[in-house]
């Protein structure tokens, strides 16, 4: 979206529908976790095929070079930072990340991971969520040594933190390939409350090591990626089964961080309705700007959905027209779309509080 939308200051501001100049001194720290929707380069370290580090990926980032971002620019993390007067978290694995740039935050996101363990096993080496949370206990101990305990302890209590994981325990887990390992163990409502008790785990152990302020976004709606087209539609409709999938998922995932909510007595975990904010665009694509919201910038096959973005793609010349910028992940664009929801979004898209609202409460106490 090329029009400015509410830039958000850290401390004691409310938030408008104007353009706020973001205060950087005054920025917390922002933590990530999950797969590539938010990984900003971790796989680049890595020996997987689930990489984002060649042309095209990157072609619009301020360098115009792949960083690792699943995306033609910037993912939906850095614009969060941006957002909140922060600069961009590096990735965990970046030598980069080290001395006072630890006291920003950290990526720990891996492309292909989800919830299970063994979802994403074709890419072989990635971080699995559960490895993603050693590294941010390895984290702790790092800044620990820098500014001590008691310090550490409050920069991790105050931070923001992003949680994105799901849909690869549908698209690379049980419907992989037909009569996949997990759906023949389970049907379909069975895997869904399943994954949500094991993600239940997941979150409770993130608050154990001292997040207080989650972001948990639900799965987009999976049968409308062009990916998904390409395999299933005939006339451009979204695929049945995956719709199901997000449909049971989402719902769950909220009724599941509520329950965690009233059992903790605090707000930790937000819902990020990722679903809903999707299908804004991808019913009504001209009402955003976009020319598009089937077929992927960048691809090959119907709806440029076909095979992974490469050299060898088609490649739309403007990005900003489309809201997929390859057959699975969004474009910059639309990524700004998803952000300007999560940032001012009503109680459809973020309950129980949007992140201008988590702003101003935490700029209180």
């Amino acid at each position: 979206m090329e029009n400015s939308f509410t830039l958000v200051t850290i401390f004691g501001l409310l938030f408008t529908l104007g353009n706020v100049g973001p205060q950087a001194e005054a920025a917390r720290a922002f933590f990530v976790f999950g797969d590539s929707l938010v990984d900003n380069g971790n796989n680049n370290y890595l020996a997987t095929t689930a990489r984002a580090d060649a042309y095209p990926y990157g072609i619009d980032y301020p360098t115009h070079r792949a960083t690792g971002r699943f995306s033609n620019g910037l993912n939906i993390p850095d614009l969060i930072s941006e957002q909140i007067g922060s600069e961009p978290t590096l990735p965990y694995l970046s030598p980069e990340l080290n001395g006072q740039r630890l006291l920003i935050g950290a990526n720990f996101a891996s492309a292909g991971i989800g919830i299970l363990n063994d979802t994403g096993v074709q890419f072989v080496n990635i971080i699995r969520i559960g490895e993603q949370l050693q590294y941010f206990r390895q984290y702790q101990q790092r800044v620990s040594a820098l500014i001590g305990s008691e310090q550490t302890q409050r920069l991790v209590n105050e931070a923001l933190v992003l949680m994105t994981l799901g849909g690869n325990d549908f698209v690379n887990n049980y419907y992989l390939v037909p009569f996949s390992a997990r759906s023949r163990q389970f049907a379909l409502p069975d895997y869904v409350v399943y994954i949500i008790s094991e993600y239940r785990k997941i979150l409770l152990r993130l608050y154990e090591l001292g997040a207080r302020r989650v972001l948990v976004t639900g799965t987009g709606p999976l049968g409308c990626v062009p990916a998904e087209l390409a395999q299933h539609s005939r006339a451009g409709e979204c695929a049945i089964e995956l719709q199901r999938a997000s449909a049971l998922f989402n719902p769950q995932l909220a009724e599941m961080l509520s329950g965690l909510n009233n059992e903790l007595g605090a707000d930790i975990f937000v819902a990020v309705n990722t679903n809903e904010m999707h299908m804004d665009w991808i019913n009504n694509p001209q009402q955003f700007g976009f020319v598009t919201s089937k077929i992927a910038c960048c691809g090959q096959g119907p709806y440029n959905g076909i095979g992974l973005c490469t050299i060898a793609s088609n490649l739309c010349p403007n990005r900003d027209i489309y809201a997929f910028w390859d057959p699975f992940h969004p474009s910059e664009r639309a990524n700004r779309l998803i952000v300007q929801q999560i940032i001012t979004g009503s109680t459809k898209y973020m309950h129980p509080m949007n992140l201008s609202t988590i702003m101003e409460l935490d700029s209180r106490v």
